[in-house]
């Protein structure tokens, strides 16, 4: 009888916590993960606010709640909770025992969060955003142009890490099957890695992303084969990864 399809090998670049977390599931569908993280995700220390009733509170990854709001509890019960996606919404209610008031429900970023009709009036509200240092302001000017107070709660930074060495060998090798980024800033960094030679290599690989912004940006780098996922989350990603062909 012959063997089983082996499962796919993909390299899993997203920060320790979340590649370890989806290397879990992966081995449990029987496939293959090369656990690399790209960037690592530290702590900042910020001030909290004094909270008043009506104000809002955004939060704009799972990482955000797993920094900020150890800082900013006990929260008011009267304070709007809001996220940018599924997977922050699990982290919140998760941490804090209650689910966000505004979250999408399709896709999942700054402008569909933008369209929810909660959002759509705010002039005079104070609106604060947990986030990462830097990053996309469409969320702060428009809701600004809207008329509302809104302030940045930095509550860690993103750093780049030195894998050259590893990622250059496993290109080498041919012992990769798909790559996984989830953010424009890992698909800079992977490239930037890559040396001259092993461009190719990288480029041949089948690239899976969360969002068309990261697939449009892989286009212009010179990636040829792109899967995008339907957000961030493990099952969505596993889905992907399910109606890709097995390797031989």
């Amino acid at each position: 009888m012959p063997d089983e399809p082996a499962g796919l090998r993909l390299l899993v670049t997203r920060p320790a916590r979340p590649a370890e977390a989806l290397a879990r599931s992966l081995r449990q569908a029987g496939h293959r993960p090369v656990v690399l993280p790209l960037i690592e995700i530290r702590p900042l220390d910020f001030r909290a606010p004094e909270f008043r009733a009506g104000d809002i509170l955004i939060f704009v990854s799972p990482s955000a709640v797993r920094h900020g709001l150890p800082r900013l509890a006990p929260l008011p019960t009267d304070v709007v909770l809001a996220t940018v996606g599924k997977g922050t919404a699990r982290e919140l209610e998760t941490a804090l025992g209650r689910a966000p008031d505004i979250c999408p429900r399709a896709r999942f970023d700054s402008e569909a969060l933008l369209a929810e009709p909660a959002l759509a009036e705010v002039a005079g509200r104070r609106v604060f955003i947990v986030r990462g240092r830097g990053g996309r302001e469409t969320l702060a000017r428009v809701l600004a142009e809207r008329g509302a107070e809104v302030r940045y709660l930095e509550a860690y930074e993103r750093r780049p890490l030195a894998v050259a060495d590893t990622l250059n060998r496993l290109l080498e090798d041919a012992a990769l099957d798909a790559i996984l980024v989830t953010s424009r800033e890992i698909l800079d960094h992977l490239l930037a890695q890559t040396e001259s030679r092993n461009r190719e290599r990288l480029f041949a690989l089948p690239l899976l992303v969360i969002h068309p912004r990261q697939a449009e940006r892989a286009r212009q780098l010179g990636f040829r084969r792109i899967l995008t996922a339907t957000d961030g989350s493990d099952g969505a990603i596993m889905a992907v990864l399910e109606r890709m062909e097995s390797p031989a």
